[in-house]
């Protein structure tokens, strides 16, 4: 708790996970479908360029951006108006990219929702409507295509007269729900496969075993093993070969308890640490003080020499003061405590997140800290 008052009162974020809080039973356990991926079962990304029209003045300056101006004289040939003599001067169309992920086994005719976002110097795009976009994939084929009004959820304004503005959120950017038409299918037939290749999204060597055990287990067969820390292959049994998708019902719901090492994630930015349940330190004594400069600026008035013409000058001074913490104490862990122990000796010294993430590399640089430290 003393731990908690202190993030509410410096304003930092420290996330603690530990499962010293729940009994030596209550271990956390997962569902395969939800710490892995069938091999062949992705999302694939598409992208494509278009035109946003219809915008309150907040569009492009097309004297400015020359490939905004370009895609609006070809879009305007398209429909027969040639604009290529003309001197254009719409302030209501932007050039946008337009993103999309293609689901697995989406099929021809089904919608799918599309990210819209400014590539010139839009200031809004909040009621826009994106011309229709055709969308690609890495192989260069059209798999879609999209138009709609966009929706940024973002709100800007700004004043005239003094000249102050406010933005909240990110109006360059939004979203068309269901705002692409799937022309295209990527072809994959779930039947012909003779295997199943199960991939884990943290790849462990413990985890992908347990799998691959808890799979044998329901089948009565040796048909899964693995392979490598990533990856658990599954042979197809006999009784399966024309109900994948029923097999992948079945092993998608076993449960599993997934493995981790021990890690210590810290984000120096903005002072969030993150402890695994399996950090442990040998024994060490630890000291920590805090010192405080504090530096003022006193204002001090010169006067000029008598009769002369001189004029009073303002100088600044420096007062520095310096103040060092006298109630820091040097505090012993144990051999092999764990993450609560490890918090509790901690915060015995009163250490703010910031300080946190010093001793926590102080420690490891010992040698006395069992984990590994990842800086982000």
């Amino acid at each position: 708790m003393k731990l908690a008052n202190t993030l509410k009162i410096l304003g930092f974020i420290t996330i603690v996970l530990s499962s010293l809080t729940f009994s030596n039973r209550a271990f956390a356990v997962s569902r395969i479908k939800d710490i892995a991926d069938f091999e062949g079962v992705r999302d694939n990304q598409l992208v494509g360029y278009g035109l946003v029209v219809g915008l309150n003045g907040t569009g492009d300056n097309i004297k400015s951006v020359d490939f905004a101006k370009e895609s609006l004289i070809s879009m305007l040939d398209m429909v027969g108006v040639n604009a290529r003599d003309g001197q254009i001067k719409a302030k209501n169309v932007a050039a946008v990219m337009v993103t999309a992920n293609l689901p697995a086994f989406a099929r021809q005719g089904s919608r799918i929702d599309v990210t819209v976002s400014a590539l010139g110097d839009a200031k809004d795009l909040q009621g826009g409507t994106l011309i229709a976009t055709t969308l690609k994939g890495a192989d260069g084929e059209v798999y879609a295509v999209a138009q709609g009004t966009i929706a940024t959820g973002a709100v800007a304004g700004s004043s005239n007269t003094s000249g102050s503005s406010i933005v909240k959120g990110v109006p360059t950017a939004g979203r068309i729900a269901s705002g692409a038409i799937i022309e295209k299918e990527i072809p994959f037939e779930l039947d012909s496969l003779d295997s199943i290749n199960i991939a884990l999204r943290n790849p462990d060597f413990t985890t992908s075993r347990r799998i691959a055990g808890a799979i044998n287990a329901m089948l009565g067969t040796t048909a899964a093993k693995a392979l490598d820390p990533g990856t658990v292959t599954l042979d197809v049994p006999y009784e399966y070969q024309d109900n994948i998708v029923g097999l992948m019902t079945k092993v998608e719901q076993l449960q599993v308890q997934p493995d981790q090492s021990a890690k210590v994630v810290v984000d120096e930015s903005s002072g969030i640490v993150v402890i695994g349940k399996d950090v442990k330190i040998n024994r060490l004594a630890i000291a920590q003080g805090n010192l405080t400069i504090k530096i003022t600026d006193i204002p001090l008035i010169s006067q000029p020499e008598p009769f002369t013409m001189g004029e009073p000058v303002v100088v600044n001074t420096s007062l520095i003061d310096i103040e060092e913490d006298t109630e820091a104490k040097m505090q012993v862990l144990d051999t092999g405590i764990n993450l609560q122990e490890l918090v509790d000796g901690l915060n015995a010294l009163g250490v703010t997140p910031r300080d946190l993430i010093g001793i926590l590399q102080a420690i490891k640089a010992s040698g006395a800290l069992q984990a590994e430290i990842e800086i982000i």
